[in-house]
C-alpha cells in the first residue's frame, strides 16, 4: 500500500475526523470564553472593586522614557493573567460537565443491556419449552 493510499485511509477515519471537528469547536469556544470573561465578567468585578480593568493592572519594574526610544516599559501584567485564569476555570467547569453528562450517559447503556439480557430472547423461549417437553415425557 502506497504512501498516499495509507495517508488516505488514516484520514478518512471516523476519529479523526471527530478529532478534527473537535478542535475547531474548541477554538471557537476558547474565543466564546475569552469574550465572555473579558467584556462580561470582568467589568461589573472591576466596577464592584472601585472601577479597575483587569486587563490593564500591571507591575511595572521598568518604566518607559518618551526621551528615548531605547528604554521600553517592563512589566507584570497581573491582570491579563487573572483573566486567563478565570478563563481556565469556566472551560474546565464546562468539560467537567461534559465528561459528567458522557459518563451518565455510559452508565445508562451499560445498564440497558443487561435487562435486555435478563429475558430470553424468542429462539431462547422456544427451545426452553421443548427442552422442558422433553424432560416431561420421560
Amino acid at each position: 500500500m502506497g504512501l498516499l493510499a495509507e495517508f488516505k485511509e488514516f484520514a478518512a477515519r471516523g476519529s479523526v475526523i471527530d478529532l478534527a471537528v473537535g478542535v475547531i469547536i474548541g477554538a471557537s469556544f476558547g474565543k466564546i470564553v475569552t469574550s465572555l470573561v473579558d467584556q462580561v465578567i470582568m467589568p461589573p468585578i472591576g466596577l464592584l472593586l472601585g472601577k479597575v480593568d483587569f486587563s490593564r493592572l500591571e507591575w511595572v519594574l521598568v518604566s518607559d522614557d518618551p526621551a528615548t526610544a531605547a528604554v521600553e516599559k517592563v512589566a507584570i501584567q497581573y491582570g491579563a493573567f487573572v483573566n486567563t485564569l478565570i478563563q481556565f476555570v469556566i472551560v474546565a467547569f464546562v468539560v467537567f460537565l461534559l465528561v459528567k453528562a458522557i459518563n451518565r450517559l455510559r452508565r445508562e447503556q451499560a445498564a440497558a443491556p443487561d435487562a435486555a439480557a435478563a429475558a430470553p430472547t424468542p429462539t431462547e423461549a422456544l427451545l426452553a419449552e421443548i427442552r422442558d417437553e422433553l424432560k416431561a415425557r420421560r
